[in-house]
């Protein structure tokens, strides 16, 4: 049986003392004993009693009230809170734009201190730029379900998964942006997308690296003393990564030790030490060679300006043909220290700056093995030097020969 509804009149409302006066069907007058005046609906929802206020009696009339229960009790009957509901509008009126695209470069600029070179690369950002964007950019974060980002990613999903993934996680960063700008975002959007794309056919392909036979076959092919070709000896030579490589300046090297920042190092978020990396003679001749290339600083400067691009040295190898990628010169130094010689694990890894056991085993044990990892580094020298003392020597035997 339907509430009455409609048991007010204007000449009640105005004349009521203080109290509590119902209008029927949830809209309330509440009157204080200072005079104050307000509507209220009651109602509902989820099993929790709610109280809206419409507005004060002096703005909103009786007819005006009851045109508002009217518009908001539907949603209730619909199983929404209007109370949210009005705050959502709210919100929305206050925002000119929350835009998929407007709330990811909001959350890009808030990021931008923990990204590398505050993410002046574009690599944090570009897998949205890129591959969701084009197709979600003018969507509403809160309009966002599991289905718009499923449709996005699909494409995506079994032939670059790895594009895919970093797509998707850069994405649940942006939701979870958004649900702390106030906006009203499904959090759980992109693990109900996940779990509708399935699992990935995909299978990641390591870069390709060169037997650690070959090296020094393709070392002597580095025989002009240019940039790239310094830049390759050396990458070769220690076994780091391209980019502390390419932004090496010359106040890093002391004798043979290269100390890396911690900034430049992979996952550089949270490091707080540097990286020491052990020279061999015959990397210390590449660096001397180098000097004379030096500008502002940097021991492989570009042609024009800043250092060489991370593409420099890969383009090499792919004129020559090759399928080898400079990046896949650790993975060949890591096979030789494992096939060639006898390092203990903990050192080969070190090499290569691996993070080695437990949190709690790093605090006890704070060395970073420089002095054996010299005696290593420099019978790698040798043997990508192609020097007749390159056999194969124990461990303990290569360190005499520092």
């Amino acid at each position: 049986m339907p509430r009455p509804r409609n048991k007010l009149s204007n000449v009640k409302v105005q004349k009521a003392g203080p109290g509590k006066y119902s209008d029927g069907a949830g809209l309330w007058l509440f009157k204080t004993p200072e005079g104050n005046a307000k509507w209220v609906l009651r109602y509902t929802i989820h099993g929790r009693r709610r109280e809206m206020g419409l507005g004060a009696l002096g703005d909103v009339t009786l007819k005006a009230a009851r045109e508002a229960a009217d518009r908001w009790r539907p949603l209730v009957a619909a199983g929404k809170d209007p109370i949210k509901e009005r705050e959502k509008e709210r919100r929305q009126l206050l925002r000119v734009d929350n835009s998929l695209a407007a709330v990811a470069e909001d959350a890009f600029t808030a990021r931008q201190a923990q990204l590398k070179d505050d993410g002046k690369a574009g690599r944090w950002f570009s897998p949205l730029r890129l591959h969701v964007l084009p197709k979600l950019g003018r969507v509403p974060v809160e309009d966002i379900d599991q289905q718009d980002i499923r449709t996005t990613i699909a494409p995506l999903w079994h032939t670059k998964a790895d594009t895919a993934r970093k797509a998707l996680d850069r994405l649940n960063i942006v939701m979870r942006h958004g649900a702390a700008l106030g906006l009203d975002v499904d959090l759980q959007a992109v693990a109900k997308a996940k779990a509708l794309l399935g699992k990935s056919r995909h299978e990641a392909q390591h870069i390709p690296a060169m037997a650690w036979q070959e090296v020094p076959s393709f070392y002597a092919t580095l025989a002009e003393p240019t940039v790239t070709h310094l830049a390759l000896r050396l990458l070769i030579l220690t076994g780091v990564r391209s980019r502390p490589l390419r932004f090496l300046r010359v106040d890093q090297i002391n004798g043979d030790v290269w100390t890396i920042p911690a900034e430049l190092m992979k996952g550089a978020k949270g490091k707080t030490s540097d990286f020491r990396v052990p020279l061999s003679i015959e990397a210390q001749k590449a660096v001397e060679l180098a000097m004379s290339h030096s500008r502002d600083g940097y021991l492989f400067p570009s042609v024009r300006k800043g250092v060489i691009s991370d593409a420099t040295m890969a383009r090499l190898m792919e004129r020559r043909g090759m399928e080898a990628r400079p990046h896949g010169f650790r993975s060949s130094l890591r096979t030789w220290l494992a096939e060639a010689t006898d390092a203990p694990y903990e050192v080969a890894e070190t090499v290569l700056a691996h993070t080695v056991g437990s949190s709690v085993q790093r605090a006890y044990s704070r060395t970073d093995y420089l002095e054996q990892r010299l005696a290593l580094m420099e019978r790698w020298g040798r043997f990508v030097a192609a020097e007749k003392s390159a056999e194969v020597l124990t461990f303990e035997q290569a360190r005499t020969i520092v």
